[in-house]
């Protein structure tokens, strides 16, 4: 079950710490807007009839649809809303199986560590993340960095 969670401040994160998002299910408008904000028309995810002939006998969402997906979970457990300063970046990230229509995809959180980086405001914490569909099928790993603000 997915629970809602308190923004927490840099002095909040503890290593293994656990969380879990919500759920959501991918729709055609999603395959859409995401064409249409990144200007990525590929067929793969646009064209039925030619997906229909490809790999995975129907289209599967763009790539980094998948991984916006994944960071939009981070954001919607509340625990780096109004702390985080920055998202910076990442050190891995695999996405192992397509998205498909229709999937519900949640995301699953571990805090890896955090750092002092010099700052008297905010310190480093990484989240490994691991996003799967309703079938457990994994379709997105990777850890990702923030910025996020010390308690005043």
């Amino acid at each position: 079950m997915a629970y809602s969670y308190e923004p927490h401040h840099f002095e909040d994160f503890e290593e293994g710490q656990e969380f879990i998002s919500v759920g959501r299910t991918v729709t055609e408008s999603d395959f859409v807007m995401h064409s249409a904000l990144s200007g990525d028309w590929t067929e793969l995810h646009t064209n039925k009839e030619y997906a229909e002939q490809q790999e995975f006998g129907e289209r599967i969402a763009h790539g980094p649809m998948t991984f916006v997906q994944a960071t939009g979970f981070v954001y919607r457990t509340g625990i780096v809303e109004r702390t985080a300063f920055a998202f910076l970046g990442m050190n891995y990230m695999d996405l192992p199986n397509p998205v498909h229509i229709g999937d519900t995809l949640q995301l699953e959180i571990v805090v890896d560590n955090t750092k002092e980086v010099g700052r008297d405001d905010a310190g480093l914490v990484v989240l490994d993340t691991e996003m799967e569909n309703q079938d457990g099928t994994v379709v997105f790993e990777g850890d990702m960095k923030f910025l996020i603000k010390k308690r005043e």
